[in-house]
Parts: C-alpha cells; structure tokens; sequence
C-alpha cells in the first residue's frame, strides 16, 4: 500500500521500494519470534511456584524418611526366617545410620555442582533399589549391610534436612523458617504415617512385600520429583519467594567432595559451629538416642506392655508435626537462640520427670509427657537451620550435613550408655537424669551462641 503512493511522485524510486517493503514486514516477524523462542527451554511443562517446590520436596522427604521406619520391622523377621543373629543385624542397621548421617554434606554440594533435580530423583533410585535388592538377592548379613545399610543410607541421607536447607535457601526468602518446619515436618510423616500401614503388610504379607512396598513408592515418586523440582527460581523466570530482585542462578560449583570436605575444616575453626554441633548432638542424644531407643523397654521395666509403649511413641510422633510447623513458624519472627534454650530446658525438665511418670498403665501425666516431649521432639531444626544460614551463609547447608552427622554420633553414643547403664545398675533412672543434665546445658550453649546478621539473598553461594 504504501509503496503505490510513493511511486507516483518519483519514478526512480518505485525500484528501490520493494525493497525496503519486505525489511519492515519481517521485522516485526523474527522479533516476536526471538522473544518467544529464547525462554522455551527453561519452561516447565507444568506450572511451577516456590511452593509446588517445596511440596516436591515434602513428597521425596516423605517417601525416603519411610525407609527409616521399616528397618526396625525387618529385625525380628529377619532372624525367624534368615536365622541372623540380632547383632548381624545390627551392623546393617548401624551401617545405615553412619551412611545417612555422612551422606548430608556431601550430597548439599552435590546439589551445588549437578542441581536438586538429579540429586534427589537418583537418591529415590538408590533407596528403591536397595529394597528391591534387600527383597530378592540377599542371602547373607554382609549383603543386608550393603543394600539396606549402604544404598539406602546413601539415598535417605541425601534427602534429609540438609536437603530441607538447600530448598529453603534457594527458593525462599521470607517464610523460610514456616517452610524449613514442614519440611522437617514431612520427614515425621514418612516415618510414622507409614508405620502402622507397613507393620500390617509385615505381618500379613511378610517383611519382603514390605520392602518392595517402599521400592514401589520410591520409583512412583522418582518421576513425580523429576518433573516438578528445579534447582533455581532462575530456571523458570521466577524470584524466590518473597525477595524483592530477581536472583539469577550461581554457576555450578565444581569438586563436591573436596568442597564439602573444605568447608568442614573452614567452619571447624570458628566457635558458632562447635556449639551448633554440641547442641545438636544433645538434640540427637535426648532424641533419637534415648527416647527412640530405650523409652520402650524403660516403659515396660515398669510393667507396661510393650504395644502401648509403641502406641505412645507413635502419638509422639504425631504432635512433632505440630510443634516443628509452629517452631518454624516462631523462627520466622523470633531469636532462633532464644528458641533453642528453651526447647532444651523444656526437654530437660520433661526427662526430668519421667521416671516418677512411667507406671503399669498409661495414666493422663504420662500423656501430657507425650504431648510436650512430641512438641519439642524436632522442634530444635528450624532454628539450627537459621542459625547455620546466620553464621555460615553461602555454606549453610554444607554446614548443616555436619551438623546433622553430630546429631547421629550424640543419638549413636547415648543409645550404647543407655543399654550399658540399664545393665550395670538395673534401670533407666540414671539415664533419664543424665540427659536431663545435658539439655540442661545444650541450654545455655545455645544462650552463648553469638548473634550475626543473617546474609542477603543476593549474596554468593557457592565459595571454595
């Protein structure tokens, strides 16, 4: 149209015309084009926010924490039908517990240098395989030490609260402590909500029916996972949730073991991480070590049966969701050191008066022990996480695999003097004491823990 008019006026130009007439039609063709075409390969296929991360995240965090529960249920069929020793089986089970604690460090960097995504949907691979083989090739101890103790410990672990850190760190910015708490909160779910579901396929179908339960649930999740984790709000356009800039993605970090291993010696020669360590190995012993390990028996020393012992661990187990939620809830808007003291004091003071609670038949005190000590359980995590965010920034998740191998060593450590204290003096009392005594004081080293502004989103991760 325009070039018509143009013609008439001048004759010279009608050939010079067509063209510049084809440079503006195609223009505007390859412009939309380039700007729709550059961010095709970072869009999901499904709608992706910070917080359908963080349910990914929960649903890995849940189906590995499973494999945590099943192992004590495999200790008596194993024997009946293997003819194990108690103690062989033993060494698979510790095995399992020196690999997943161990395997926290490493697998953050990991993440750091080939992404969440793989990371996570490999270490679903690894506890799915481990029950699979567990459930169809193992024929002697050594092998229940391999598959269960090596291939799941190194799966579990790799999707533990170290995981919970990196998501936390990468994907948000405000509500970290809310959403560190539900993720510390999906552990406890994968561990008690599918107790009573796999005791009962244990006792209908058998223990191996119940490890490819569990394999069956890893690789359903391994999909589910590799479709809706990213490893950066920048790989789908997005901010972190509650950040006022746009983050763009660290490049990779290259050497994940010599890095892991680097950052535990840097943050080893400052005071903030022996006292994280040292409170966190008193949450581990006043935890896992003694009330996971020997509150049962102490309970039926007393006369109590042993399934209402169980049953009472299992309420525990249902109000840590509710207190480690709320504990990340409070680590939003309060002092995380302040926090820490008195879940400790409070522990402290419940051990303190078990031994006057435990008795023949459940009675309302020993509830009310239950509730307070399934609130405080795992309540400790959120603020142990913000602290390590606070003192070590870019390295916080590292930091926080190490601590959390601290936490395994004090839960290893007192479930050994526990047994060795019940068989020197004939019951529990000194035990219940003694713990009391040691959150006593993971309660002032929490008070004594410096306070340091936490790090910018902006600033680097990633330091070698």
């Amino acid at each position: 149209m325009s070039t018509s008019s143009s013609a008439s006026p001048r004759k010279p130009s009608p050939t010079p015309a067509p063209s510049p007439a084809p440079a503006p039609t195609q223009a505007p063709a390859q412009a939309p084009s380039a700007l729709t075409t550059s961010p095709a390969p970072r869009r999901p296929r499904l709608p992706l926010t910070p917080w359908t991360v963080a349910a990914t995240a929960a649903l890995a965090i849940v189906t590995a924490g499973a494999f945590t529960t099943l192992a004590g249920l495999l200790v008596g069929p194993l024997h009946a039908e293997l003819g194990w020793s108690r103690g062989a089986i033993g060494v698979g089970s510790a095995v399992n517990m020196v690999v997943y604690g161990a395997t926290a460090p490493f697998a953050a960097a990991l993440m750091d240098r080939f992404g969440m995504r793989y990371v996570t949907t490999g270490a679903l691979g690894l506890v799915g395989a481990g029950a699979v083989l567990t459930a169809t090739a193992m024929t002697a101890a050594w092998q229940f030490a391999l598959y269960w103790g090596v291939l799941v410990g190194l799966g579990s672990g790799a999707t533990a609260m170290a995981f919970a850190a990196t998501v936390t760190e990468r994907w948000f910015v405000a509500r970290r402590g809310l959403v560190t708490g539900l993720l510390t909160a999906a552990s406890v779910v994968g561990q008690f909500v599918f107790l009573p579901v796999l005791s009962e396929v244990v006792g209908r179908y058998g223990w191996r029916a119940a490890a490819l339960t569990l394999a069956g649930a890893a690789l359903l999740a391994a999909p589910l996972v590799w479709l809706t984790l990213r490893d950066h709000p920048a790989d789908i356009d997005q901010r972190p949730y509650g950040a006022a800039e746009f983050v763009p993605r660290p490049a990779p970090v290259p050497g994940a073991a010599r890095r892991a291993v680097r950052v535990l010696v840097r943050s080893a020669r400052t005071g903030p991480f022996w006292l994280l360590a040292g409170t966190f190995a008193i949450c581990g012993a006043s935890t896992n070590g003694v009330m996971w390990t020997h509150f049962a028996p102490a309970a039926h020393d007393h006369g109590m049966p042993m399934t209402a012992a169980a049953s009472l661990l299992a309420l525990i187990g249902i109000f840590n969701v509710a207190g480690t939620v709320a504990s990340g809830w409070l680590t939003d808007r309060g002092d995380a050191r302040r926090l820490l003291a008195a879940y400790f004091a409070l522990r402290g003071l419940a051990l303190l008066a078990l031994p006057l609670l435990l008795t023949a038949t459940v009675q309302p005190p020993l509830v009310a022990f239950v509730v307070v000590f399934g609130l405080l359980d795992v309540a400790t995590v959120p603020p142990t996480i913000a602290l390590s965010r606070a003192y070590f920034g870019a390295d916080a998740a590292i930091v926080f695999g190490w601590i959390n191998s601290a936490h395994q060593v004090g839960a290893g450590a007192v479930a050994f003097l526990g047994g060795a204290a019940r068989d020197a003096f004939g019951s529990y009392d000194l035990v219940w004491v003694g713990t009391a005594a040691l959150c006593a004081t993971a309660a002032l080293l929490s008070l004594a823990s410096p306070a340091r502004r936490e790090p910018s989103p902006a600033e680097g991760r990633g330091r070698s």
